[in-house]
């Protein structure tokens, strides 16, 4: 089976294009490298260089390969640049998502999955936070994902597409040798720039120290990404015996505060780098945990490696390796 990924140069499109060769698919990736790396693509995959706003050139390569599915990574990912920049998101995400949708529809491609996003929620009303819980963005990438997933529905009722959008919560953690991980222009993860303060000495900004948590600032449900890819293969073995529409929380229904998550940086880094408080960030949410129920009763989705000693290790060991 021949599958197309986009964003295959980015931080977990990399890592599901390995898992797809792993497991015998064929792969095509296909990135703007943008803001990928194409050293970060495994070479056994064939790569295009292609940002999916261009519609004739995205026509071809769907007129070249015969895909029966799509993995769609390519987008845009800070929740504080699309604070800043709205149109680029709803442009790149928004549009572009809808572009390849429409390729998709026209290629008769019969499997599409969607790297969705927790921030389609918004401020929780309940947590952990189900897939039937009120969508209500805090910001503009939220929107933006939450509007490829309503174009998804209205498409799958009316051209009969199958898909699965899986709403990640904290996508973090690296190869557990060290040789691939997470490399983001700009860098906004709490983790690699909690590592980058231990490794320059440079101040870690902390944004929020005033939330109603239990030490004051956000809490998060993090997902190493070598279970978030591992979601991925269920779902398109899912999508293989039943047609349908599916939406998965990708978590494991623990959170962790920055405050943990720092001093997890500096336990295993064995450096007490300085910390700054600072205001919190426009559009940030309180506490984001998943209920991971419907994945694990749905898909047998059981995270290995998503505790946040090893998330870290894995992190730092790559952090250090590409220094």
């Amino acid at each position: 089976m021949r599958i197309l990924v986009t964003g295959g140069a980015g931080y977990i499109g990399s890592f599901a294009t390995k898992a797809l060769l792993d497991k015998g698919y064929s792969v095509v990736v296909l990135d703007s490298l943008e803001r990928g790396y194409k050293d970060a693509i495994d070479k056994r995959a064939e790569i295009v260089e292609l940002d999916i706003l261009d519609a004739q050139r995205l026509s071809n390569v769907f007129d070249k390969y015969s895909f029966e599915g799509v993995m769609h990574f390519a987008g845009y990912i800070s929740m504080e640049e699309s604070m800043q920049d709205p149109g680029l998101y709803f442009h790149k995400n928004t549009t572009g998502g809808q572009m390849l949708i429409e390729q998709a529809i026209k290629h008769n491609v019969k499997y599409f999955i969607f790297s969705s996003t927790a921030g389609v929620y918004g401020n929780p009303v309940k947590v952990p936070i189900p897939e039937d819980h009120p969508k209500n963005p805090t910001n503009p990438y939220g929107e933006s994902k939450l509007m490829v997933e309503r174009v998804l529905s209205w498409y799958q009722k009316i051209h009969g597409i199958s898909f699965a959008a899986l709403r990640y919560f904290n996508a973090a953690g690296a190869s557990l040798d060290g040789t691939l991980g997470e490399d983001h222009q700009p860098e906004t993860h709490i983790i690699p720039l909690a590592i980058k303060a231990a490794l320059t000495g440079e101040e870690f900004i902390l944004y929020g120290s005033d939330y109603n948590t239990k030490d004051g600032s956000c809490v998060r449900d993090y997902i190493h990404v070598i279970d978030l890819v591992e979601a991925h293969l269920l779902a398109l073995q899912k999508l293989q015996r039943e047609k349908g529409d599916y939406f998965y929380n990708v978590g494991t229904g623990k959170g962790y505060s920055n405050k943990e998550v720092i001093a997890t940086v500096q336990k295993i880094s064995g450096i007490n780098f300085a910390i700054k408080e600072a205001s919190r960030r426009a559009g940030d949410a309180e506490t984001l945990i998943a209920d991971p129920t419907h994945i694990q009763k749905d898909l047998g989705f059981s995270p290995k490696y998503s505790d946040l000693e090893t998330i870290v290790k894995s992190a730092w060991k790559w952090h250090r390796r590409k220094q």
